[in-house]
């Protein structure tokens, strides 16, 4: 077999993992840190810096290959995982996975998925160990292949190899008006995210959050280049819920206004609720998603929290219960659901939002990217961390490094 050993080497993540519980129940902010006690298992303080473990996969020639594991910022939320916890992954690696890669023919990809990812012990692998060894076996085919990630993805799952460049996202975090200002400067497709995670910043019966909303479209009219018009996307983390209340009509009612309020954008509100189950969850986005769609609103609804694994996807998107979906990819486990979860959207005529966490790395970002393009989904998550430029450089340059590839290889063959 093509893989002779295995390592594996600690690592960081780009940004912390938070206790969105602990933060939902009115933790306050010191600098960087919150205050008080955590609420949710496996945090030891409501902040902590993420954790990573890159797993590489040592070829037949000593080409080394390599994925990162992490968990997402907000670890056993909604549905989520628990906490990353490096010792306990590196033991299960060590124990399981090593073998499993060891006997796998590593130039078949979706193959070699499905035998690493077998359950064991009659359960799923943790989602996080699913991720970073997913990467690393088509980072290894890729390289067997002498082809792009891109191009091994379009081989497995039977696509045309792509041309279009997939728009991009990214997430300002709390240093909001900054950041604005240099996804402007960029001219970043959609933007600003906004970090809308609390009362504070969601304000008395929603003022704060559209007193922002505004001012993002007024600021990209002002520093913008001329005919610079971004979609703008708001991550909400439930507080339309929270604060107004779970009634679809009154969520749909504010969401309206919030978009009149920005006339000629198209407005993006991602987790306006958190209705508490997979199953609440859908039902109560389908009917927010039909109450928009029946009054022509130009506001756009964006599932996250309740809808982690593929299957989870699936229900949403049969149902038509969001605009887009975003595919969380530590959430989703093996990067090839990810690619699963956009042709699933797109089958059902959904948007297919590859996102992500800003917990990730640059080796999981490239990987992302690669999915992305080969599915060509309809927008993707500038990562890791959340200070615009790094992600913004990291997922942009690989994308058009990715297409310049292809091209090349394009105009040769027609050639």
């Amino acid at each position: 077999m093509q893989i002779k050993d295995v390592l594996l080497a600690p690592g960081s993540g780009a940004f912390f993992y938070d206790d969105q519980a602990a933060i939902r129940a009115g933790a306050s902010q010191d600098g960087l840190i919150y205050l008080g006690e955590p609420l949710t298992p496996g945090f030891t303080s409501i902040r902590v810096p993420a954790s990573s473990l890159s797993i590489g996969l040592v070829l037949i020639d000593d080409t080394v290959v390599w994925g990162d594991m992490m968990s997402v910022q907000y670890s056993g939320a909604g549905g989520r995982d628990p906490l990353f916890d490096i010792k306990q992954i590196a033991d299960l690696a060590a124990r399981v996975m090593v073998p499993r890669l060891l006997d796998a023919d590593a130039s078949r990809y979706l193959d070699a998925c499905a035998k690493a990812f077998e359950p064991f012990e009659n359960e799923r692998l943790p989602l996080a160990l699913e991720y970073g060894v997913s990467q690393a076996l088509l980072r290894a085919a890729a390289c067997l292949q002498r082809a792009t990630m891109a191009e091994v993805v379009c081989a497995e799952f039977d696509l045309p190899l792509p041309t279009r460049r997939v728009p991009i996202y990214c997430q300002s975090g709390d240093a909001r008006e900054i950041n604005v200002d240099k996804m402007i400067l960029r001219s970043v497709d959609i933007l600003p995210h906004g970090l809308i995670n609390s009362r504070q910043k969601f304000g008395v019966d929603g003022l704060t959050f559209m007193e922002f909303v505004k001012w993002v479209a007024t600021r990209t009219r002002e520093i913008g280049r001329p005919g610079y018009h971004p979609v703008l996307h708001f991550d909400l983390y439930g507080w339309i819920g929270q604060e107004i209340g779970l009634e679809p009509q009154r969520i749909a009612d504010f969401i309206c206004r919030v978009a009149e309020s920005v006339p000629g954008f198209t407005l993006n509100v991602e987790s306006p609720a958190d209705f508490g189950s997979t199953r609440a969850q859908i039902e109560n986005y389908a009917k927010i998603v039909s109450i928009l769609d029946n009054r022509g609103s130009s506001a756009r609804i964006v599932v996250d929290e309740r809808c982690n694994t593929l299957e989870d996807i699936r229900l949403f998107a049969e149902a038509k219960a969001a605009h887009l979906v975003q595919i969380k990819t530590p959430d989703v486990g093996s990067i090839a659901d990810t690619a699963r979860a956009v042709l699933l959207c797109k089958e059902n005529k959904i948007g297919a939002y590859v996102g992500g966490s800003c917990t990730e790395t640059d080796l999981s970002a490239h990987a992302s990217v690669h999915i992305s393009v080969a599915t060509q989904a309809d927008m993707m998550l500038a990562k890791p961390g959340m200070g615009v430029d790094e992600a913004f450089s990291i997922v942009g340059n690989e994308q058009n490094r990715l297409l310049a590839i292809l091209n090349r290889r394009a105009t040769k063959n027609v050639g």
